[in-house]
């Protein structure tokens, strides 16, 4: 899974592109988890983690951006 180790990067997600698969909260926990009201998910910790590119790099409607 992803590395535990916490780097400054700034992580956003466009909700309108989110089709609410899942995928980043997967692989990231600790920066994405479902909104259960939306059905998207959304961004917990806007500073992640390095887990935050794999999930960046998973999403199928490429929503997610991170900036280190």
């Amino acid at each position: 899974m992803c590395q535990r180790g916490w780097n400054y990067m700034k992580v956003e997600l466009d909700q309108e592109l989110c089709i609410g698969c899942g995928v980043c909260s997967q692989v990231c926990p600790e920066v994405f988890e479902l909104d259960e009201e939306l059905g998207k998910a959304k961004v917990v910790k806007p500073s992640g983690a390095e887990c935050a590119m794999e999930a960046a790099e998973s999403c199928p409607v490429s929503c997610i951006t991170v900036e280190k």
